[in-house]
């Protein structure tokens, strides 16, 4: 693997949704039982962390010939140029310049995406934009597997 990120949400994010469910605890405790009230927040925990965890869950890979960009896949034979967006560049290419058949993995705490064009005749989408911590190890790793040789069984 050429290049592996987990899009994770950051820390605070967590301390928040403990926070919530503290909170929740709190309007819980003095409106049922102890054993209830334990129980209904449990359950409300559970779900504020596998929330989190889902969100954060998404990965961009790059790799044996493809790059994936959370549920998506495409075959780097297939990309054109690749470029690294600072927060205002990606801000704008997903508002104000953005096109609505482009691929979008972004996330709120990301503030920094690469754009990759996309060269395939037969796929509409122009461009892939997603967010990411480190534009340019992305950048860099497209642009390493884009120069290797095509594997004939893709």
């Amino acid at each position: 693997m050429e290049y592996d990120e987990r899009l994770s949400v950051p820390l605070r994010w967590w301390v928040q949704g403990i926070m919530l469910v503290a909170t929740f605890w709190l309007a819980v405790i003095v409106a049922l039982p102890l054993a209830a009230a334990w129980t209904v927040t449990g359950a409300a925990g559970a779900l504020v962390l596998a929330g989190l965890w889902a969100y954060g869950a998404q990965r961009l890979q790059v790799g044996d010939g493809v790059f994936r960009a959370g549920p998506a896949r495409i075959s780097v034979v297939h990309l054109g140029a690749a470029e690294a967006l600072d927060a205002e560049s990606t801000r704008r290419v997903a508002g104000r310049d953005a096109d609505a058949r482009a691929y979008l993995l972004l996330r709120p705490y990301l503030k920094r995406g690469v754009r990759v064009e996309i060269t395939d005749p037969a796929d509409p989408t122009p461009y892939w934009l997603v967010g990411t911590r480190r534009p340019d190890a992305l950048v860099q790793a497209l642009e390493a597997v884009s120069h290797e040789p095509a594997d004939p069984r893709r």
